[in-house]
């Protein structure tokens, strides 16, 4: 028996201890790593494969004097159309741009989609496109005559720049895509400003001891941990109903004609912007608290006023860890769902938010819309959506790890 064991029976005992936890918290990380591997897999799954596209039209009888319409130049493309559209859709095309100023390409995409007017037959998963070719095939042959097949991304330049639409090869995650932009700002212009002030005036100025400090860090502790809808239904009762005459533009003549209700981009802001309050003030008071107070008493000992000591020492020393938790909320923002759908964002919408007053939607939503809906094709698309979500959250999370890690850089440096 060792020398250890002779004052430590247990001593043994302890270290199997110690062995066992080590292998469960083992388990805990390979588990946690193989759910999101398959997490990953069936996004991915269905982000790619195999389509059978069918045609109204087959392309191959598109033809205007013996040339197919891939062929033609630029002035036949039109009298193809002219010839080829309904007079009331023709005029609006050119309303929205005069064909003189369109060049082959544009035409060329104005023909497929009006006239051709393409539709998934069939879309398959990458796993069943890279095991399944033979039962593919067999299905194709058996589509309508002029179908296509063809393997497909559904993450594509057409997908980010095109609106919503009910036809899954030209819809687009654009207008969703603006909406989540403008959310997203809107919340951390309100939010920020609006919670580093409140943590430095409750770090700072409030006597840590008092019943007030008490009151106020047990609320905003709780508030912290409310689920997303609860400020669903708070943003639809203040934002939505009180202020409508503000949330709406009617108090400044800018209201919508589609949206006069208090239902718009600026109420969802402020809505995600209280949600990530809380958040934001439990972050910047624990940053303000790391920093030490000898900080404080050297900047008063040289005559720096409480003011001077907060803006130009205690907030530079902790400002890496209050950006880091700034942009974590705006990436907790950019997912939320359930408090967009109380206060009324649209689940189908083409156009594109022009104010603060607009129709809204975001991509979380719209991922939402096309899972809900029965056709193969566009849960694909969301599964694309969802690779592009993920994408954006990556980048808020890693600009919040370099830009913290620079800033410690400089700090060290300079010491």
């Amino acid at each position: 028996m060792s020398t250890i064991a002779k004052f430590d029976p247990a001593l043994n005992v302890r270290h199997q201890k110690s062995k066992t936890w080590n292998v469960i918290f083992f388990i805990a990380i390979i588990t946690s790593f193989l759910f999101l591997t398959a997490l990953l897999f069936n996004i991915l799954n269905d982000t790619f494969g195999f389509v059978i596209i069918e045609y109204e039209t087959p392309p191959q009888s598109l033809t205007y004097e013996n040339k197919h319409y891939t062929e033609l130049s630029t002035q036949e493309l039109r009298l193809f159309l002219e010839e080829n559209l309904p007079g009331r859709r023709f005029r609006a095309l050119e309303r929205e741009k005069p064909f003189e100023n369109r060049d082959k390409s544009e035409l060329i995409t104005i023909i497929e989609r009006e006239i051709l007017n393409p539709s998934i037959y069939k879309s398959y998963s990458l796993v069943a496109s890279m095991f399944a070719r033979k039962a593919i095939q067999q299905e194709f042959d058996e589509a309508p005559e002029g179908s296509v097949l063809m393997f497909r991304s559904w993450i594509s330049r057409d997908m980010l720049l095109n609106p919503q639409s009910d036809n899954a090869l030209e819809t687009g995650i654009r207008t969703a895509l603006l909406g989540s932009v403008f959310t997203v700002l809107i919340a951390i212009i309100f939010s920020i400003p609006l919670g580093i002030a409140a943590s430095v005036w409750m770090e700072e100025y409030l006597n840590p001891k008092s019943k007030l400090n008490t009151i106020l860090t047990l609320n905003i502790y709780n508030l912290a941990g409310v689920p997303s809808i609860i400020y669903g239904m708070l943003g639809l009762a203040v934002f939505v109903r009180f202020l409508e005459p503000i949330t709406s533009g009617a108090l400044f003549n800018a209201a919508s004609d589609e949206v006069k209700n208090g239902r718009t981009i600026l109420s969802a802001g402020l809505t995600l912007g209280i949600l990530i309050l809380p958040v934001i003030i439990v972050n910047t008071r624990e940053a303000i608290r790391a920093v030490p107070g000898s900080l404080r008493h050297a900047s008063i000992a040289v005559g720096a006023t409480k003011l001077d000591t907060i803006f130009h020492h205690v907030l530079p020393a902790c400002f890496d860890r209050i950006l880091t938790g700034a942009i974590f909320a705006m990436a907790r923002v950019l997912g939320e769902t359930a408090p967009l759908i109380i206060i009324g964002a649209s689940t189908f919408i083409s156009q594109d938010p022009t104010s603060l007053f607009s129709k809204f939607t975001t991509l979380p939503i719209q991922i939402y819309q096309w899972t809900s809906r029965p056709q193969k094709e566009f849960h694909n698309l969301a599964a694309g959506a969802i690779v592009i979500l993920m994408i954006l959250m990556i980048i808020l999370n890693g600009t919040a790890i370099v830009l913290r890690n620079r800033i410690n850089a400089r700090k060290e440096a300079y010491r």
